[in-house]
């Protein structure tokens, strides 16, 4: 069972900044995609970044421009550079690959 525990939220001001971080208790094979979601109360949870084994990369227009995400070398960690951040990023995010989600942390930008 492959455990992803994800690190970085917090309390930002609009305009700043904030890197989030998923590790993952083990390795992948094959082809996959590593992913980060959010959530906000009374809505879906809502795909964000997405970098597959190769280092291919997608975004929500939402985010385009200001996200980055990128994984380690050893593959088994991703994370998400957020900046110029706004109120409405707020929101619970996880991340996530094949069927295995992190337990999500909150971010929270607000001045």
């Amino acid at each position: 069972q492959v455990q992803l525990v994800e690190s970085g939220g917090g309390l930002v001001q609009p305009g700043g900044s904030l890197r989030l971080s998923c590790a993952a208790s083990g390795s992948f094979t094959g082809i996959y995609a590593m992913n980060w979601y959010r959530q906000t109360p009374g809505n879906q949870r809502e795909l964000v970044a997405t970098i597959t084994h190769v280092g291919n990369t997608d975004y929500a227009d939402s985010v385009k421009g200001r996200f980055i995400i990128s994984i380690n070398n050893a593959r088994n960690a991703w994370y998400l550079q957020m900046n110029s951040l706004k109120p409405e990023d707020t929101a619970v995010y996880y991340c996530n690959v094949f069927n295995f989600w992190g337990q999500g942390t909150l971010v929270t930008v607000s001045s």
